[in-house]
């Protein structure tokens, strides 16, 4: 069996952090973790608190010169395993006393405490120049990004000229072979080959032991309809640039197999047609609109709803390459008629906009709702994705139904833009402040308000920061719903109350409000919604 090959560069890790011009020069030493410096990087940070945990998202490089981390043996230790929870990369902490000495004492702390953890724990027994440090290792992480996303961009343009081409699967196999450099397998769902590229070596060193588990693969197909898999057996599993070439280049075959089914594409296409006449309010009566709906398969219904799918990743048509978005549509549509069908209704969808599907839903009752919630849930968990649902009422006509189209677009549109959606659909009464505030989004003077509202907050006020304090934007907010409730509030954040009091205290000083008052509190929450909807 051939090694594993690797096609991607190494990212930025602990080790290259501490291989700065700055740490590279100091005197250092990793207590605990060496079997981790590699561990990748996503950004370094300083850290002088002890609740600096909680606000961590995974891949943190933190340095600190505190001493509260180097008194306490058991408090460190602690605090060393709220950061490793966390999912921090790596903690560096100066030991150095007032006169720049190494400081033995707090070094033999630092030392007890880091005893059989798993995040590298280094300690910097000079001093040194945090600012130095983090410019050099942002540098480095940005230089990872820019070289990655060209990267990506090469390969989705090789794929989407492919796509637009009518490449058919080989060719798409050995573009994708000839980009990672290792025998690329396309095979069926029953593992046997429908093509492959075999890149130096034989058949019979490539299938002698087939189906292979190692590497790199991807399935082929819709979700609910995985037809294949595209495999590079001889990949390194952790390499993200093969999985993105394997990603795209099981997407362009997806795309190949659907854009063979001509006659499924000249019903959707008619479906398109009809959905679109019946939203423009024409003279179609009744009779010709159930008649026609029917010819396009869909059953006599007890009911019928208009809903509108908006998608969040693709809500832009200037952001997105055409042959995507042909692929995600055609997913969406497919995978909304075979969900309705699995629960007894039935469907007509049509394309309304960039990010948007529409569709006709029959049901078997009146009672729309509970397979409505249910047709909204199952879609999210096999699209994988983030969607809203905008929803018309029950109506007992295809006609009727169609005419609702336009309102489940709009109300799709403004629910995706609230910033708290909890519902599995919505129609247009339930949009209520967050859907107003969200019709609202681009309006300048809810922009001037929402800010003036909260410019000590948003690093917008005079003496503010350069920077949102997102710690006290998310206390603010839980205050404010909790309607000042101290005892909610400390319940929810899983603080004091004392705390509570005393953040609640410092958060008036700086806003120059008093949270006590209901106008205030409403004020700051509709500021909230719309900052957050914005964010």
């Amino acid at each position: 069996m051939s090694p594993q090959i690797g096609t991607g560069r190494e990212g930025v890790t602990v080790r290259t952090v501490l291989s700065v011009p700055e740490l590279e020069q100091t005197q250092l030493t990793v207590l605990s973790g060496e079997n981790r410096l590699d561990a990748a990087v996503r950004w370094v940070h300083i850290a002088e608190t002890e609740d600096v945990a909680s606000l961590l998202e995974g891949g943190e490089f933190l340095l600190s010169s505190g001493p509260a981390f180097r008194l306490n043996v058991d408090r460190t230790r602690a605090f060393l395993l709220r950061l490793e929870k966390a999912g921090a990369a790596a903690f560096a902490v100066e030991i150095v006393t007032e006169d720049d000495e190494p400081d033995a004492s707090s070094l033999e702390v630092l030392r007890a405490a880091s005893v059989g953890l798993q995040i590298p724990v280094i300690a910097l027994t000079e001093r040194v120049r945090f600012a130095r440090i983090t410019q050099a290792a942002h540098r480095l992480l940005i230089a990872e990004h820019l070289e990655w996303i060209e990267r990506t961009r090469e390969v989705h343009e090789v794929f989407t000229e492919l796509s637009i081409g009518g490449a058919d699967e080989a060719k798409i196999v050995e573009t994708t072979s000839d980009l990672l450099n290792t025998p690329v397998v396309l095979e069926d769902a029953a593992h046997r080959i429908l093509s492959f590229e075999l890149c130096d070596m034989t058949e019979d060193e490539l299938f002698d032991e087939w189906p292979l588990h190692s590497g790199r693969a991807v399935p082929v197909g819709m979700k609910q309809n995985r037809w294949g898999r595209l495999a590079a057996p001889f990949a390194d599993p952790t390499d993200r640039y093969a999985a993105e070439v394997l990603e795209r280049a099981g997407q362009a075959i997806t795309l190949v197999r659907m854009a063979t089914q001509h006659q499924r594409d000249l019903l959707l296409n008619a479906t398109d047609r009809f959905l679109g006449e019946l939203s423009t309010h024409t003279q179609m009566t009744d009779q010709v609109a159930a008649l026609r709906s029917q010819r396009y398969g869909m059953s006599r219904s007890a009911a019928y709803t208009a809903v509108a799918l908006h998608t969040a990743d693709v809500s832009d048509a200037a952001g997105v390459d055409l042959s995507d978005y042909q692929l995600e549509e055609r997913r969406v549509r497919s995978e909304l008629i075979a969900v309705s069908r699995s629960l007894g209704l039935s469907a007509l969808t049509g394309t309304w906009r960039y990010g948007t599907v529409v569709a006709l839903v029959g049901f078997p009752t009146d009672a729309v709702d509970a397979p409505l919630t249910e047709l909204s849930r199952t879609l999210s968990v096999n699209l994988n994705r983030s969607i809203t649902i905008g929803a018309g009422p029950p109506r007992d006509g295809v006609l009727a139904a169609g005419r609702d189209l336009e309102t489940a677009v709009e109300t799709a549109r403004i629910a995706a833009g609230m910033s708290v959606r909890e519902r599995p659909f919505y129609r247009f009464a339930d949009l209520r402040l967050n859907g107003l505030i969200a019709g609202l989004a681009d309006d300048a003077r809810m922009r001037v308000f929402a800010e003036s509202e909260l410019a000590p907050l948003l690093g917008t006020g005079a003496d503010a920061s350069s920077a949102p304090d997102h710690a006290a934007l998310d206390f603010l907010q839980t205050y404010v719903l909790a309607a000042g409730n101290k005892t909610e509030v400390a319940t929810k954040l899983g603080i004091s109350r004392p705390v509570v009091y005393d953040r609640a205290r410092r958060l008036e000083k700086r806003l120059g409000v008093s949270l006590e008052d209901a106008e205030s509190r409403a004020a700051l929450l509709m500021a909230l919604l719309w900052w957050r909807s914005q964010n």
